[in-house]
């Protein structure tokens, strides 16, 4: 009986042990992941959301909920999704409104996709400026 009992200890304290250094481990890999410059992240969103919530440009949590930005919001959007020439990440950017600013944020595959849309962004009543953060995939972006 004590065997069985030493072994159930010893068992559990094991288990403990792995427990915590897979925590351990975790936490520092996220910590880590979040410390990497955003020129590291390939042009699309996966790294990119992470560095949003920590740094200062506008993000989609500052869109702000007044029936004017939500409808500028609204606008530029419908155009965007009705370009049949645009792509599928295209039309998936980030489109934030503060007061008559336009905010348009994410990868596009192209400098053509990011003029069109921030051409878009500029044709709806309402907006006086546009910020383009709009990001040219790699491929594209660096001449070989």
């Amino acid at each position: 009986m004590k065997t069985m009992n030493s072994i159930r200890t010893k068992t559990a304290a094991f288990l403990k042990a792995g427990t915590f250094l897979v925590l351990t481990l975790s936490i520092a890999a996220c910590t880590q992941y979040g410390k990497q410059s955003p020129s590291q992240f390939p042009a699309d969103n996966t790294g990119r959301n992470l560095r949003d919530t920590t740094q200062g440009p506008p993000t989609s949590e500052n869109q702000r909920e007044n029936e004017a930005d939500l409808k500028i919001t609204q606008q530029i959007r419908q155009a965007v999704v009705a370009d049949d020439s645009l792509s599928t990440i295209a039309k998936n950017v980030k489109i934030i409104t503060q007061g008559t600013t336009v905010t348009l944020r994410g990868p596009v595959n192209n400098a053509q996709e990011r003029d069109s849309i921030a051409a878009k962004a500029g044709q709806i009543a309402g907006v006086s400026r546009v910020d383009n953060q709009l990001e040219v995939k790699a491929s594209e972006a660096m001449p070989q």
